[in-house]
């Protein structure tokens, strides 16, 4: 759910989408068979209509329940998958209900529109992703004490709290949104730019509401609601058997205790099976690669030179001994991955720009006509442009919002957190638009948002400025200020193009952003409290929720103000290997062309088991092996329900975490522990208890 992210997969990079997209600027079809047609005898609502609160009661009931699941997904693995389909499937499930019943009863004032729902989705997506962008599982919580003892950093902390959570992400979260605004029209009908993701969003909520499509959606959300039964049960079937640590069933040794040590096996998560039918087969095989490199062949070779490459008796956590390599080659292929597609992305969104402007001439301004003469369009290109530019978002308004938020900002963040200085941020809001037009641009050509590379680069800025006093905090709180805002704005830019494809009025899909985003402000903190002080280890490399990125960007902040003497023995040459190796494979796929290249591994994908190991990764191949069975046995059917069954399975368990978390809370402790030794350890295990 990209928030990258909210839309998107792996925390760094979206990688639930393709990264070379399928949909094209015209709807299949569309010469034959007018969408707009179809629709030709709904009234359209006015932009207020379009904002009822019942879309608001049920957006605010779904993000609760999807900032759950994005958020165990941040604090276990960082892989995030689009939830677009659940979202938009549950809105449109929820709204029909509800309206059959008022109908019935003849209550109905307002029937159900595609419009309305297309609210409920901006809605509930700009709300869960602040549970990504907020990051619960990356650059906030490596601020914490958890994590600056993990990197043994002793330059200073700043532990979670509700007041400061909340402050931080209500003054960073909305500039993002008033800094594109005035672009719209450039970007959806003079560019007419793609936006893949906002594009299969929109045709997915139009066919909800055809007659065929509701029919259709509600077997989907049948197959949804018994997959989630099931995933919800199987979660509170296994709690009964984690009395202690290394118990139930999250801990079969499936392939052997040894490989169990290595962390190969299958920890029967029904939401690692759902994210990998959902995922692209080539990102599962990556994970399960990058696992095989590093747990089964890199680790235990570094592990024989204990003692030489690193001191014999520092425990496994110590950052200058085997877990030093893998956060920092782990960091290595981040970077050399995302400084590949930053420059990637920039070349063609700086090229596409070009061509853009040279064609007209000059650049478009967002409240003047198209050049375009009407002819050239086809009747649902006329009608959504007309309807389009019909509610105007004046662009003083979004620069006065942005000035204003900016100078709030300025102001206040330094007494959140004292070592981001006022200037820091001053020259953040300074680049950040241009930053967030590139994203945006560049999202709508590639479906890339590289908002987490941005954050990357501000950490390695701001804390290298900084310095030794405070640098990493510093760094930190300032990829946050980036992310936001970067992140947000290529967010928006894609909800336009939703509500442009199913006329919604650039107006409601605004406040629907805004409204979304204030909701995730409220809801992401409170779950994030809610596991914080429900597991006490939470952030640990043996906890349930190890927060894997957590660590690995306050080591990107202690690389940015301490140098290359963070590093242990000979491990700055191996992460110059994987960094270049990262941007090779990287290369080798854009040069052998789709064909070829689609089989080459992500290096991004394969870098996320170098310190998490690959166990999950085996359960998302699991995923992928039922999806593609099912596919060779009736691929039609599994095109229809796969990503409904896979939403269910996520949602369950997702949603298992909230009486999970509260049973802990209250200190009440599952009956029974499951837990496998081997054969001598057993017989030792049975003559102590006979003595």
């Amino acid at each position: 759910m990209d928030r990258n992210g909210r839309r998107g997969g792996v925390e760094e990079s979206g990688f639930d989408e393709d990264p070379n997209p399928k949909y094209d600027k015209k709807a299949p079809g569309e010469d034959v068979m007018s969408i707009e047609r179809v629709f030709d005898m709904q009234e359209v609502p006015s932009w207020r209509r379009q904002l009822t609160v019942r879309a608001f009661v049920v957006s605010f009931v779904l993000s609760v329940l999807f900032s759950f699941i994005v958020m165990k997904l941040n604090l276990t693995t960082g892989i995030i998958p689009s939830l677009n389909v659940s979202a938009g499937l549950l809105g449109f499930f929820f709204v029909k209900t509800w309206t059959k019943m008022l109908h019935k009863s003849g209550l109905l004032r307002q029937a159900f529109t595609r419009q309305e729902n297309t609210v409920i989705q901006t809605c509930v997506v700009a709300s869960a992703g602040i549970a990504f962008s907020g990051g619960f599982g990356s650059y906030m919580f490596g601020m914490s004490e958890a994590i600056a003892r993990q990197s043994d950093d002793t330059s200073g902390y700043k532990n979670p709290s509700l007041g400061w959570m909340f402050g931080f992400l209500f003054i960073v979260s909305f500039l993002g949104l008033f800094s594109v605004v005035p672009l719209r029209k450039i970007m959806i009908i003079d560019f007419k730019l793609t936006y893949p993701s906002g594009t299969a969003t929109a045709h997915l909520i139009n066919s909800f509401h055809t007659p065929e499509g509701a029919k259709l959606a509600k077997k989907q959300v049948k197959a949804l609601g018994k997959c989630f039964s099931l995933s919800f049960l199987w979660g509170f079937f296994q709690w009964f058997f984690t009395a202690g640590d290394d118990c139930g069933f999250a801990n079969f040794p499936t392939f052997g205790l040894k490989a169990y040590k290595h962390k190969f096996y299958f920890d029967f998560s029904t939401t690692y099976i759902g994210v990998g039918m959902i995922c692209p087969y080539i990102v599962n095989i990556s994970l399960l690669l990058g696992g095989i490199l590093s747990w089964g062949l890199m680790w235990p070779l570094i592990e024989t030179r204990k003692g030489d490459w690193y001191g014999a008796n520092l425990p496994s956590s110590n950052m200058h001994g085997l877990q030093g390599y893998k956060v920092f080659i782990a960091i290595a292929m981040i970077l050399g991955d995302g400084l590949y597609n930053f420059f990637k992305v920039l070349s063609r969104t700086l090229s596409g720009l070009f061509h853009h402007v040279r064609q007209k001439n000059a650049l478009p301004v967002a409240d003047h006509p198209s050049t375009e003469s009407p002819k050239q369009l086809s009747y649902d290109d006329q009608r959504r442009t007309q309807l389009f530019l019909k509610d105007q978002i004046p662009a003083w308004f979004a620069v006065a919002g942005y000035v204003t938020i900016a100078v709030i900002s300025t102001i206040v963040l330094p007494h959140i957190i004292h070592q981001l200085k006022w200037y820091y941020i001053l020259i953040i809001y300074v680049f950040a638009p241009a930053l967030a037009f590139c994203n945006a641009y560049g999202c709508g050509l590639t479906d890339w948002s590289l908002a987490s590379t941005y954050g990357k680069l501000a950490i390695f800025v701001i804390g290298a400025w900084a310095g030794p006093h405070g640098g990493v905090l510093a760094g930190l709180a300032a990829c946050g200020v980036m992310m936001n805002i970067v992140s947000t704005a290529s967010d928006l830019m894609q909800d336009f193009k939703t509500g442009y494809l199913t006329l919604a009025s650039p107006r409601s899909m605004f406040i629907s952003q805004v409204i979304g985003t204030a909701f995730g402000c409220i809801i992401s903190p409170c779950v994030f409290w809610l596991f914080y002080k429900a597991f006490g280890d939470l952030g640990s490399p043996e906890s349930t929720y190890p927060a894997p990125y957590a660590i690995v960007y306050r080591n990107m902040a202690l690389l940015g103000v301490q140098g290359f003497s963070a590093l242990p023995k000979d491990c700055l040459l191996l992460c110059y290997v994987f960094f270049g190796a990262a941007i090779l494979i990287n290369l080798i796929r854009d040069l052998a062309g789709n064909k070829v290249g689609r089989f080459f591994p992500l290096p991004m994908a394969m870098a996320i088991p170098f310190y998490l190991g690959p166990y999950f990764a085996i359960d998302m191949c699991v995923g992928s092996l039922i999806l593609f069975v099912w596919e060779r046995v009736n691929k039609a059917k599994a095109d229809a329900f796969g990503p409904a069954v896979a939403s269910g399975l996520i949602c369950g368990d997702g949603l298992w975490t909230l009486p999970s978390s509260i049973l802990a809370l209250a200190g009440v402790k599952p009956p029974i522990c499951m837990k496998f030794l081997s054969r001598a350890t057993n017989v030792k295990f049975d003559q102590f208890l006979n003595s």
